[in-house]
C-alpha cells in the first residue's frame, strides 16, 4: 500500500467531504467517495465528478462514487472522515469489518476526543489490522457546497496540526499525508489537538447569543463578520480562557484563539474581536438558516462536554461554558451531557493525568 502516491478515500459528502475529494482529485490523487445516503452524491455519481470553484477551480473526476463504505475504503491507503463528529462512532462501527493492513484514518478534525472514542470503538469490534487513528485540530478549509455536485472553497489554512494515537505514530501519518497537503503539520498529541479546537469556541456561543437573529433573517448575514460584536467576543474569549485552563492542567500548553487565527489565516488584533474582523477568509460566510445546525448539535455534546467534563475531572472551573452547554440544551430541548463525550467514554475517567499523557503517547 505504501506507494509513491497514496489512494484517498473521503468518508462524507457534505461541504468539507466535497472540497476535500475535488481538491485531492485536481491535485492528482485517485479519490473515492462515500455517504451514508445515496440522494446526496447522486448527482456526483451522475456527473461523474465534483466543480469545484474559489481558491483552486476545475472539474474534479472521482473515480469511486458510493454508498457502500467497504467499496469506498477497499485498497485505499488514507481514509479521509470529514462528517460531524457525533457520526464518528457509528462510521467506525460501520467501516470496522472491511479495514486493512497499512490503512490510516484521519478525522477531519476529531473535534475533541475523536481518536480516543475511535480507537475505542474498533477495540470494541475486535479489530486486528494494523490501522493507524489519526485526528486534525481543525479542517483545512473554509467551504460551502452551493449546489449539487458544487463546492466552493472560500479559504485553504496555513498550517493544521495531526496526531496519531499513539502520537509516535504521527510521522507515520504525516509522511504520506503530506505528499497532497505540505499545510499538515505534526501535532504534540490527541489530547492537545483536541483541546486546541477551536470551533468549540467561535460555534455554539456565536450561534446561541445570534439565535434572535439567525431565527429572523433564516442566517441572511455574515456569520463571522457580522455576528461577532465586541460584547459577543468577550464571551468567546472567557470560554477560550477555560478551555486552555482545562489543557494546562493536563500539561498542555493550548493555543489562544487570536494565536490559532494568526497561524490558520494571518489574522491578526489586539483584540479576539479585531482578528476576527480581520481574517479574509471569514468574509462572505454566512450564517446557519436554523438553530437546528452542527454548530449546536455536533460543537456542543462533542467539545464542549468533554472539555467541561475533563474540567471536572482536572478541578478546574468551566462557569462559562457549561453556561453555553445549559442554553443549547434549552434551547435544543435535550440533554447534551447524555449524548456527548464526557470522560467515561473517552475512556479516561479513572486515568491520572500522567496516565493520560502515557495512554495518547504510548498507546498503553
Amino acid at each position: 500500500m505504501e506507494n509513491s502516491k497514496p489512494a484517498f478515500c473521503v468518508l462524507g459528502a457534505g461541504h468539507g467531504g466535497q472540497a476535500l475529494a475535488a481538491h485531492l482529485s485536481l491535485l492528482g490523487f485517485d479519490v473515492s467517495l462515500y455517504n451514508r445516503t445515496f440522494a446526496r452524491i447522486k448527482q456526483i455519481k451522475a456527473l461523474g465528478g465534483i466543480n469545484l470553484g474559489g481558491e483552486v477551480k476545475g472539474f474534479a473526476k472521482i473515480s469511486v462514487v458510493t454508498d457502500k463504505i467497504e467499496e469506498a475504503i477497499e485498497g485505499r491507503e488514507i481514509i479521509m472522515v470529514v462528517v460531524p463528529a457525533y457520526a464518528h462512532r457509528s462510521l467506525a462501527e460501520s467501516m470496522a469489518p472491511y479495514l486493512e493492513d497499512g490503512q490510516k484514518i484521519i478525522l477531519n478534525p476529531g473535534r475533541t476526543g475523536g481518536a480516543l472514542e475511535v480507537r475505542a470503538v474498533l477495540k470494541e469490534k475486535g479489530v486486528k489490522k494494523d490501522v493507524i487513528v489519526a485526528e486534525t485540530q481543525t479542517f483545512i478549509y473554509t467551504s460551502r457546497a452551493e449546489n449539487p455536485g458544487q463546492v466552493r472553497i472560500f479559504r485553504i489554512k496555513n498550517a493544521i496540526p495531526v496526531a496519531a494515537l499513539p502520537a509516535y505514530r504521527t510521522v507515520e501519518v504525516l509522511s504520506r499525508l503530506r505528499i497532497a497537503f505540505p499545510q499538515f503539520v505534526p501535532g504534540d498529541n490527541v489530547i492537545s489537538t483536541g483541546l486546541d479546537n477551536i470551533g468549540a469556541i467561535f460555534h455554539p456561543a456565536l450561534t446561541i447569543l445570534n439565535a434572535g437573529r439567525i431565527e429572523t433573517t433564516k442566517g441572511s448575514f455574515q456569520y463571522y463578520i457580522e455576528g461577532i460584536t465586541p460584547s459577543i467576543s468577550l464571551i468567546l474569549e472567557e470560554m477560550d480562557g477555560e478551555r486552555v485552563a482545562v489543557a494546562s492542567a493536563l500539561g498542555i500548553r493550548a493555543l489562544t484563539a487570536r494565536e490559532w487565527l494568526y497561524i490558520a489565516y494571518d489574522a491578526i488584533g489586539r483584540t479576539l474581536y479585531e482578528a476576527m474582523q480581520n481574517n479574509e477568509g471569514y468574509k462572505g460566510i454566512m450564517a446557519p438558516p436554523t438553530l437546528d445546525t452542527r454548530y449546536i448539535d455536533e460543537d456542543v455534546p462533542m467539545s464542549l462536554v468533554p472539555i467541561a467534563s475533563m474540567g471536572d475531572m482536572l478541578g478546574v472551573p468551566t462557569p462559562t461554558i457549561r453556561a453555553i452547554i445549559h442554553l443549547a440544551n434549552v434551547m435544543r430541548n435535550c440533554n447534551y451531557w447524555e449524548n456527548g463525550r464526557t470522560v467515561e467514554k473517552l475512556g479516561i475517567a479513572d486515568l491520572s493525568v500522567k496516565d493520560i499523557i502515557r495512554l495518547v503517547m504510548e498507546g498503553e
